[in-house]
């Protein structure tokens, strides 16, 4: 890890999140602060959203105990969200075509990650990423870089990248190498195994978590859509080929292990 930059990974939501301060007018004193902030921001979501939590009001709404209006307010505008991203996706996202009743999960890490990257800015954090499983939002970037860069694991080489990808704003990865077959297909509500990996680049982590979902289930020929919702995206199929969207922002190909900002 670079020298000063201040860095916490915590177990939330099923998976590891990772935030790392890079640069702020705060001492670190305040940083700390302000990174228990953004923590407690994420239990908030988990213990708000979680499908595996009986009593979490996400699943008090999915078995009808509550109505909507019963609910934190922040359901209502995730929902909304997803929404929005049915439409984009051409109804390849879908949280109301999951097993068991709505499930907004395939967008709301993402959008967990741009609260808690809020709670740093508002604190006054400068330069900063948060990492929540692969789906990463980040604010200002890195001495001596111009944009952010990051790696996307090769599906079928562990500890290999496939490429290092140059940006500004989110990155969202979704796919069936890590979880195995996960996905379900919105319009026969089947499981399916889709791509092996899908990458969505764009400006906010919420949209490009839920598109990249979209892409892990529907293929390349949901590439189009995701270009018209303004969004770049880039697939590897389960025969290895590798597709993305006219100017997706690729620095390295087949670059070395390693996912953090260089």
């Amino acid at each position: 890890m670079t020298a000063g930059v201040l860095h916490h990974d915590e177990a939330v939501m099923g998976t590891v999140v990772s935030i790392d301060i890079y640069a702020s007018a705060l001492g670190r004193e305040a940083e700390i602060l302000a990174l228990a902030r953004a923590r407690k921001t994420l239990h908030w979501v988990d213990a708000v959203f979680s499908t595996y939590r009986e009593y979490s009001p996400m699943n008090q709404l999915r078995r009808g105990e509550i109505r909507l209006e019963e609910a934190p307010d922040e359901v209502a505008e995730v929902l909304e969200l997803c929404k929005a991203v049915r439409e984009m996706s051409e109804g390849w996202f879908d949280a109301w075509a999951m097993p068991g009743g709505v499930d907004p999960t395939g967008l709301v890490k993402g959008w967990s990650a741009k609260r808690a990257l809020n709670d740093l800015v508002d604190a006054g954090v400068e330069v900063a990423s948060v990492n929540a499983g692969g789906d990463i939002a980040t604010v200002g970037v890195p001495k001596g870089l111009d944009r952010w860069r990051f790696g996307i694991q090769d599906p079928f080489v562990q500890g290999q990248l496939a490429c290092v990808v140059s940006v500004q704003g989110a990155i969202a990865t979704s796919g069936s190498y890590a979880r195995g077959a996960h996905l379900i297909d919105p319009h026969s509500k089947r499981t399916i195994v889709g791509v092996a990996s899908a990458t969505v680049v764009g400006e906010d982590i919420t949209i490009a978590d839920g598109l990249a979902t979209a892409l892990a289930a529907a293929g390349p020929s949901l590439l189009g859509a995701i270009e018209r919702a303004g969004y770049l995206g880039f697939v590897i199929t389960n025969d290895r080929q590798r597709l993305a969207s006219e100017g997706f922002p690729f620095l390295e190909i087949d670059g070395t292990a390693g996912a953090s900002p260089q």
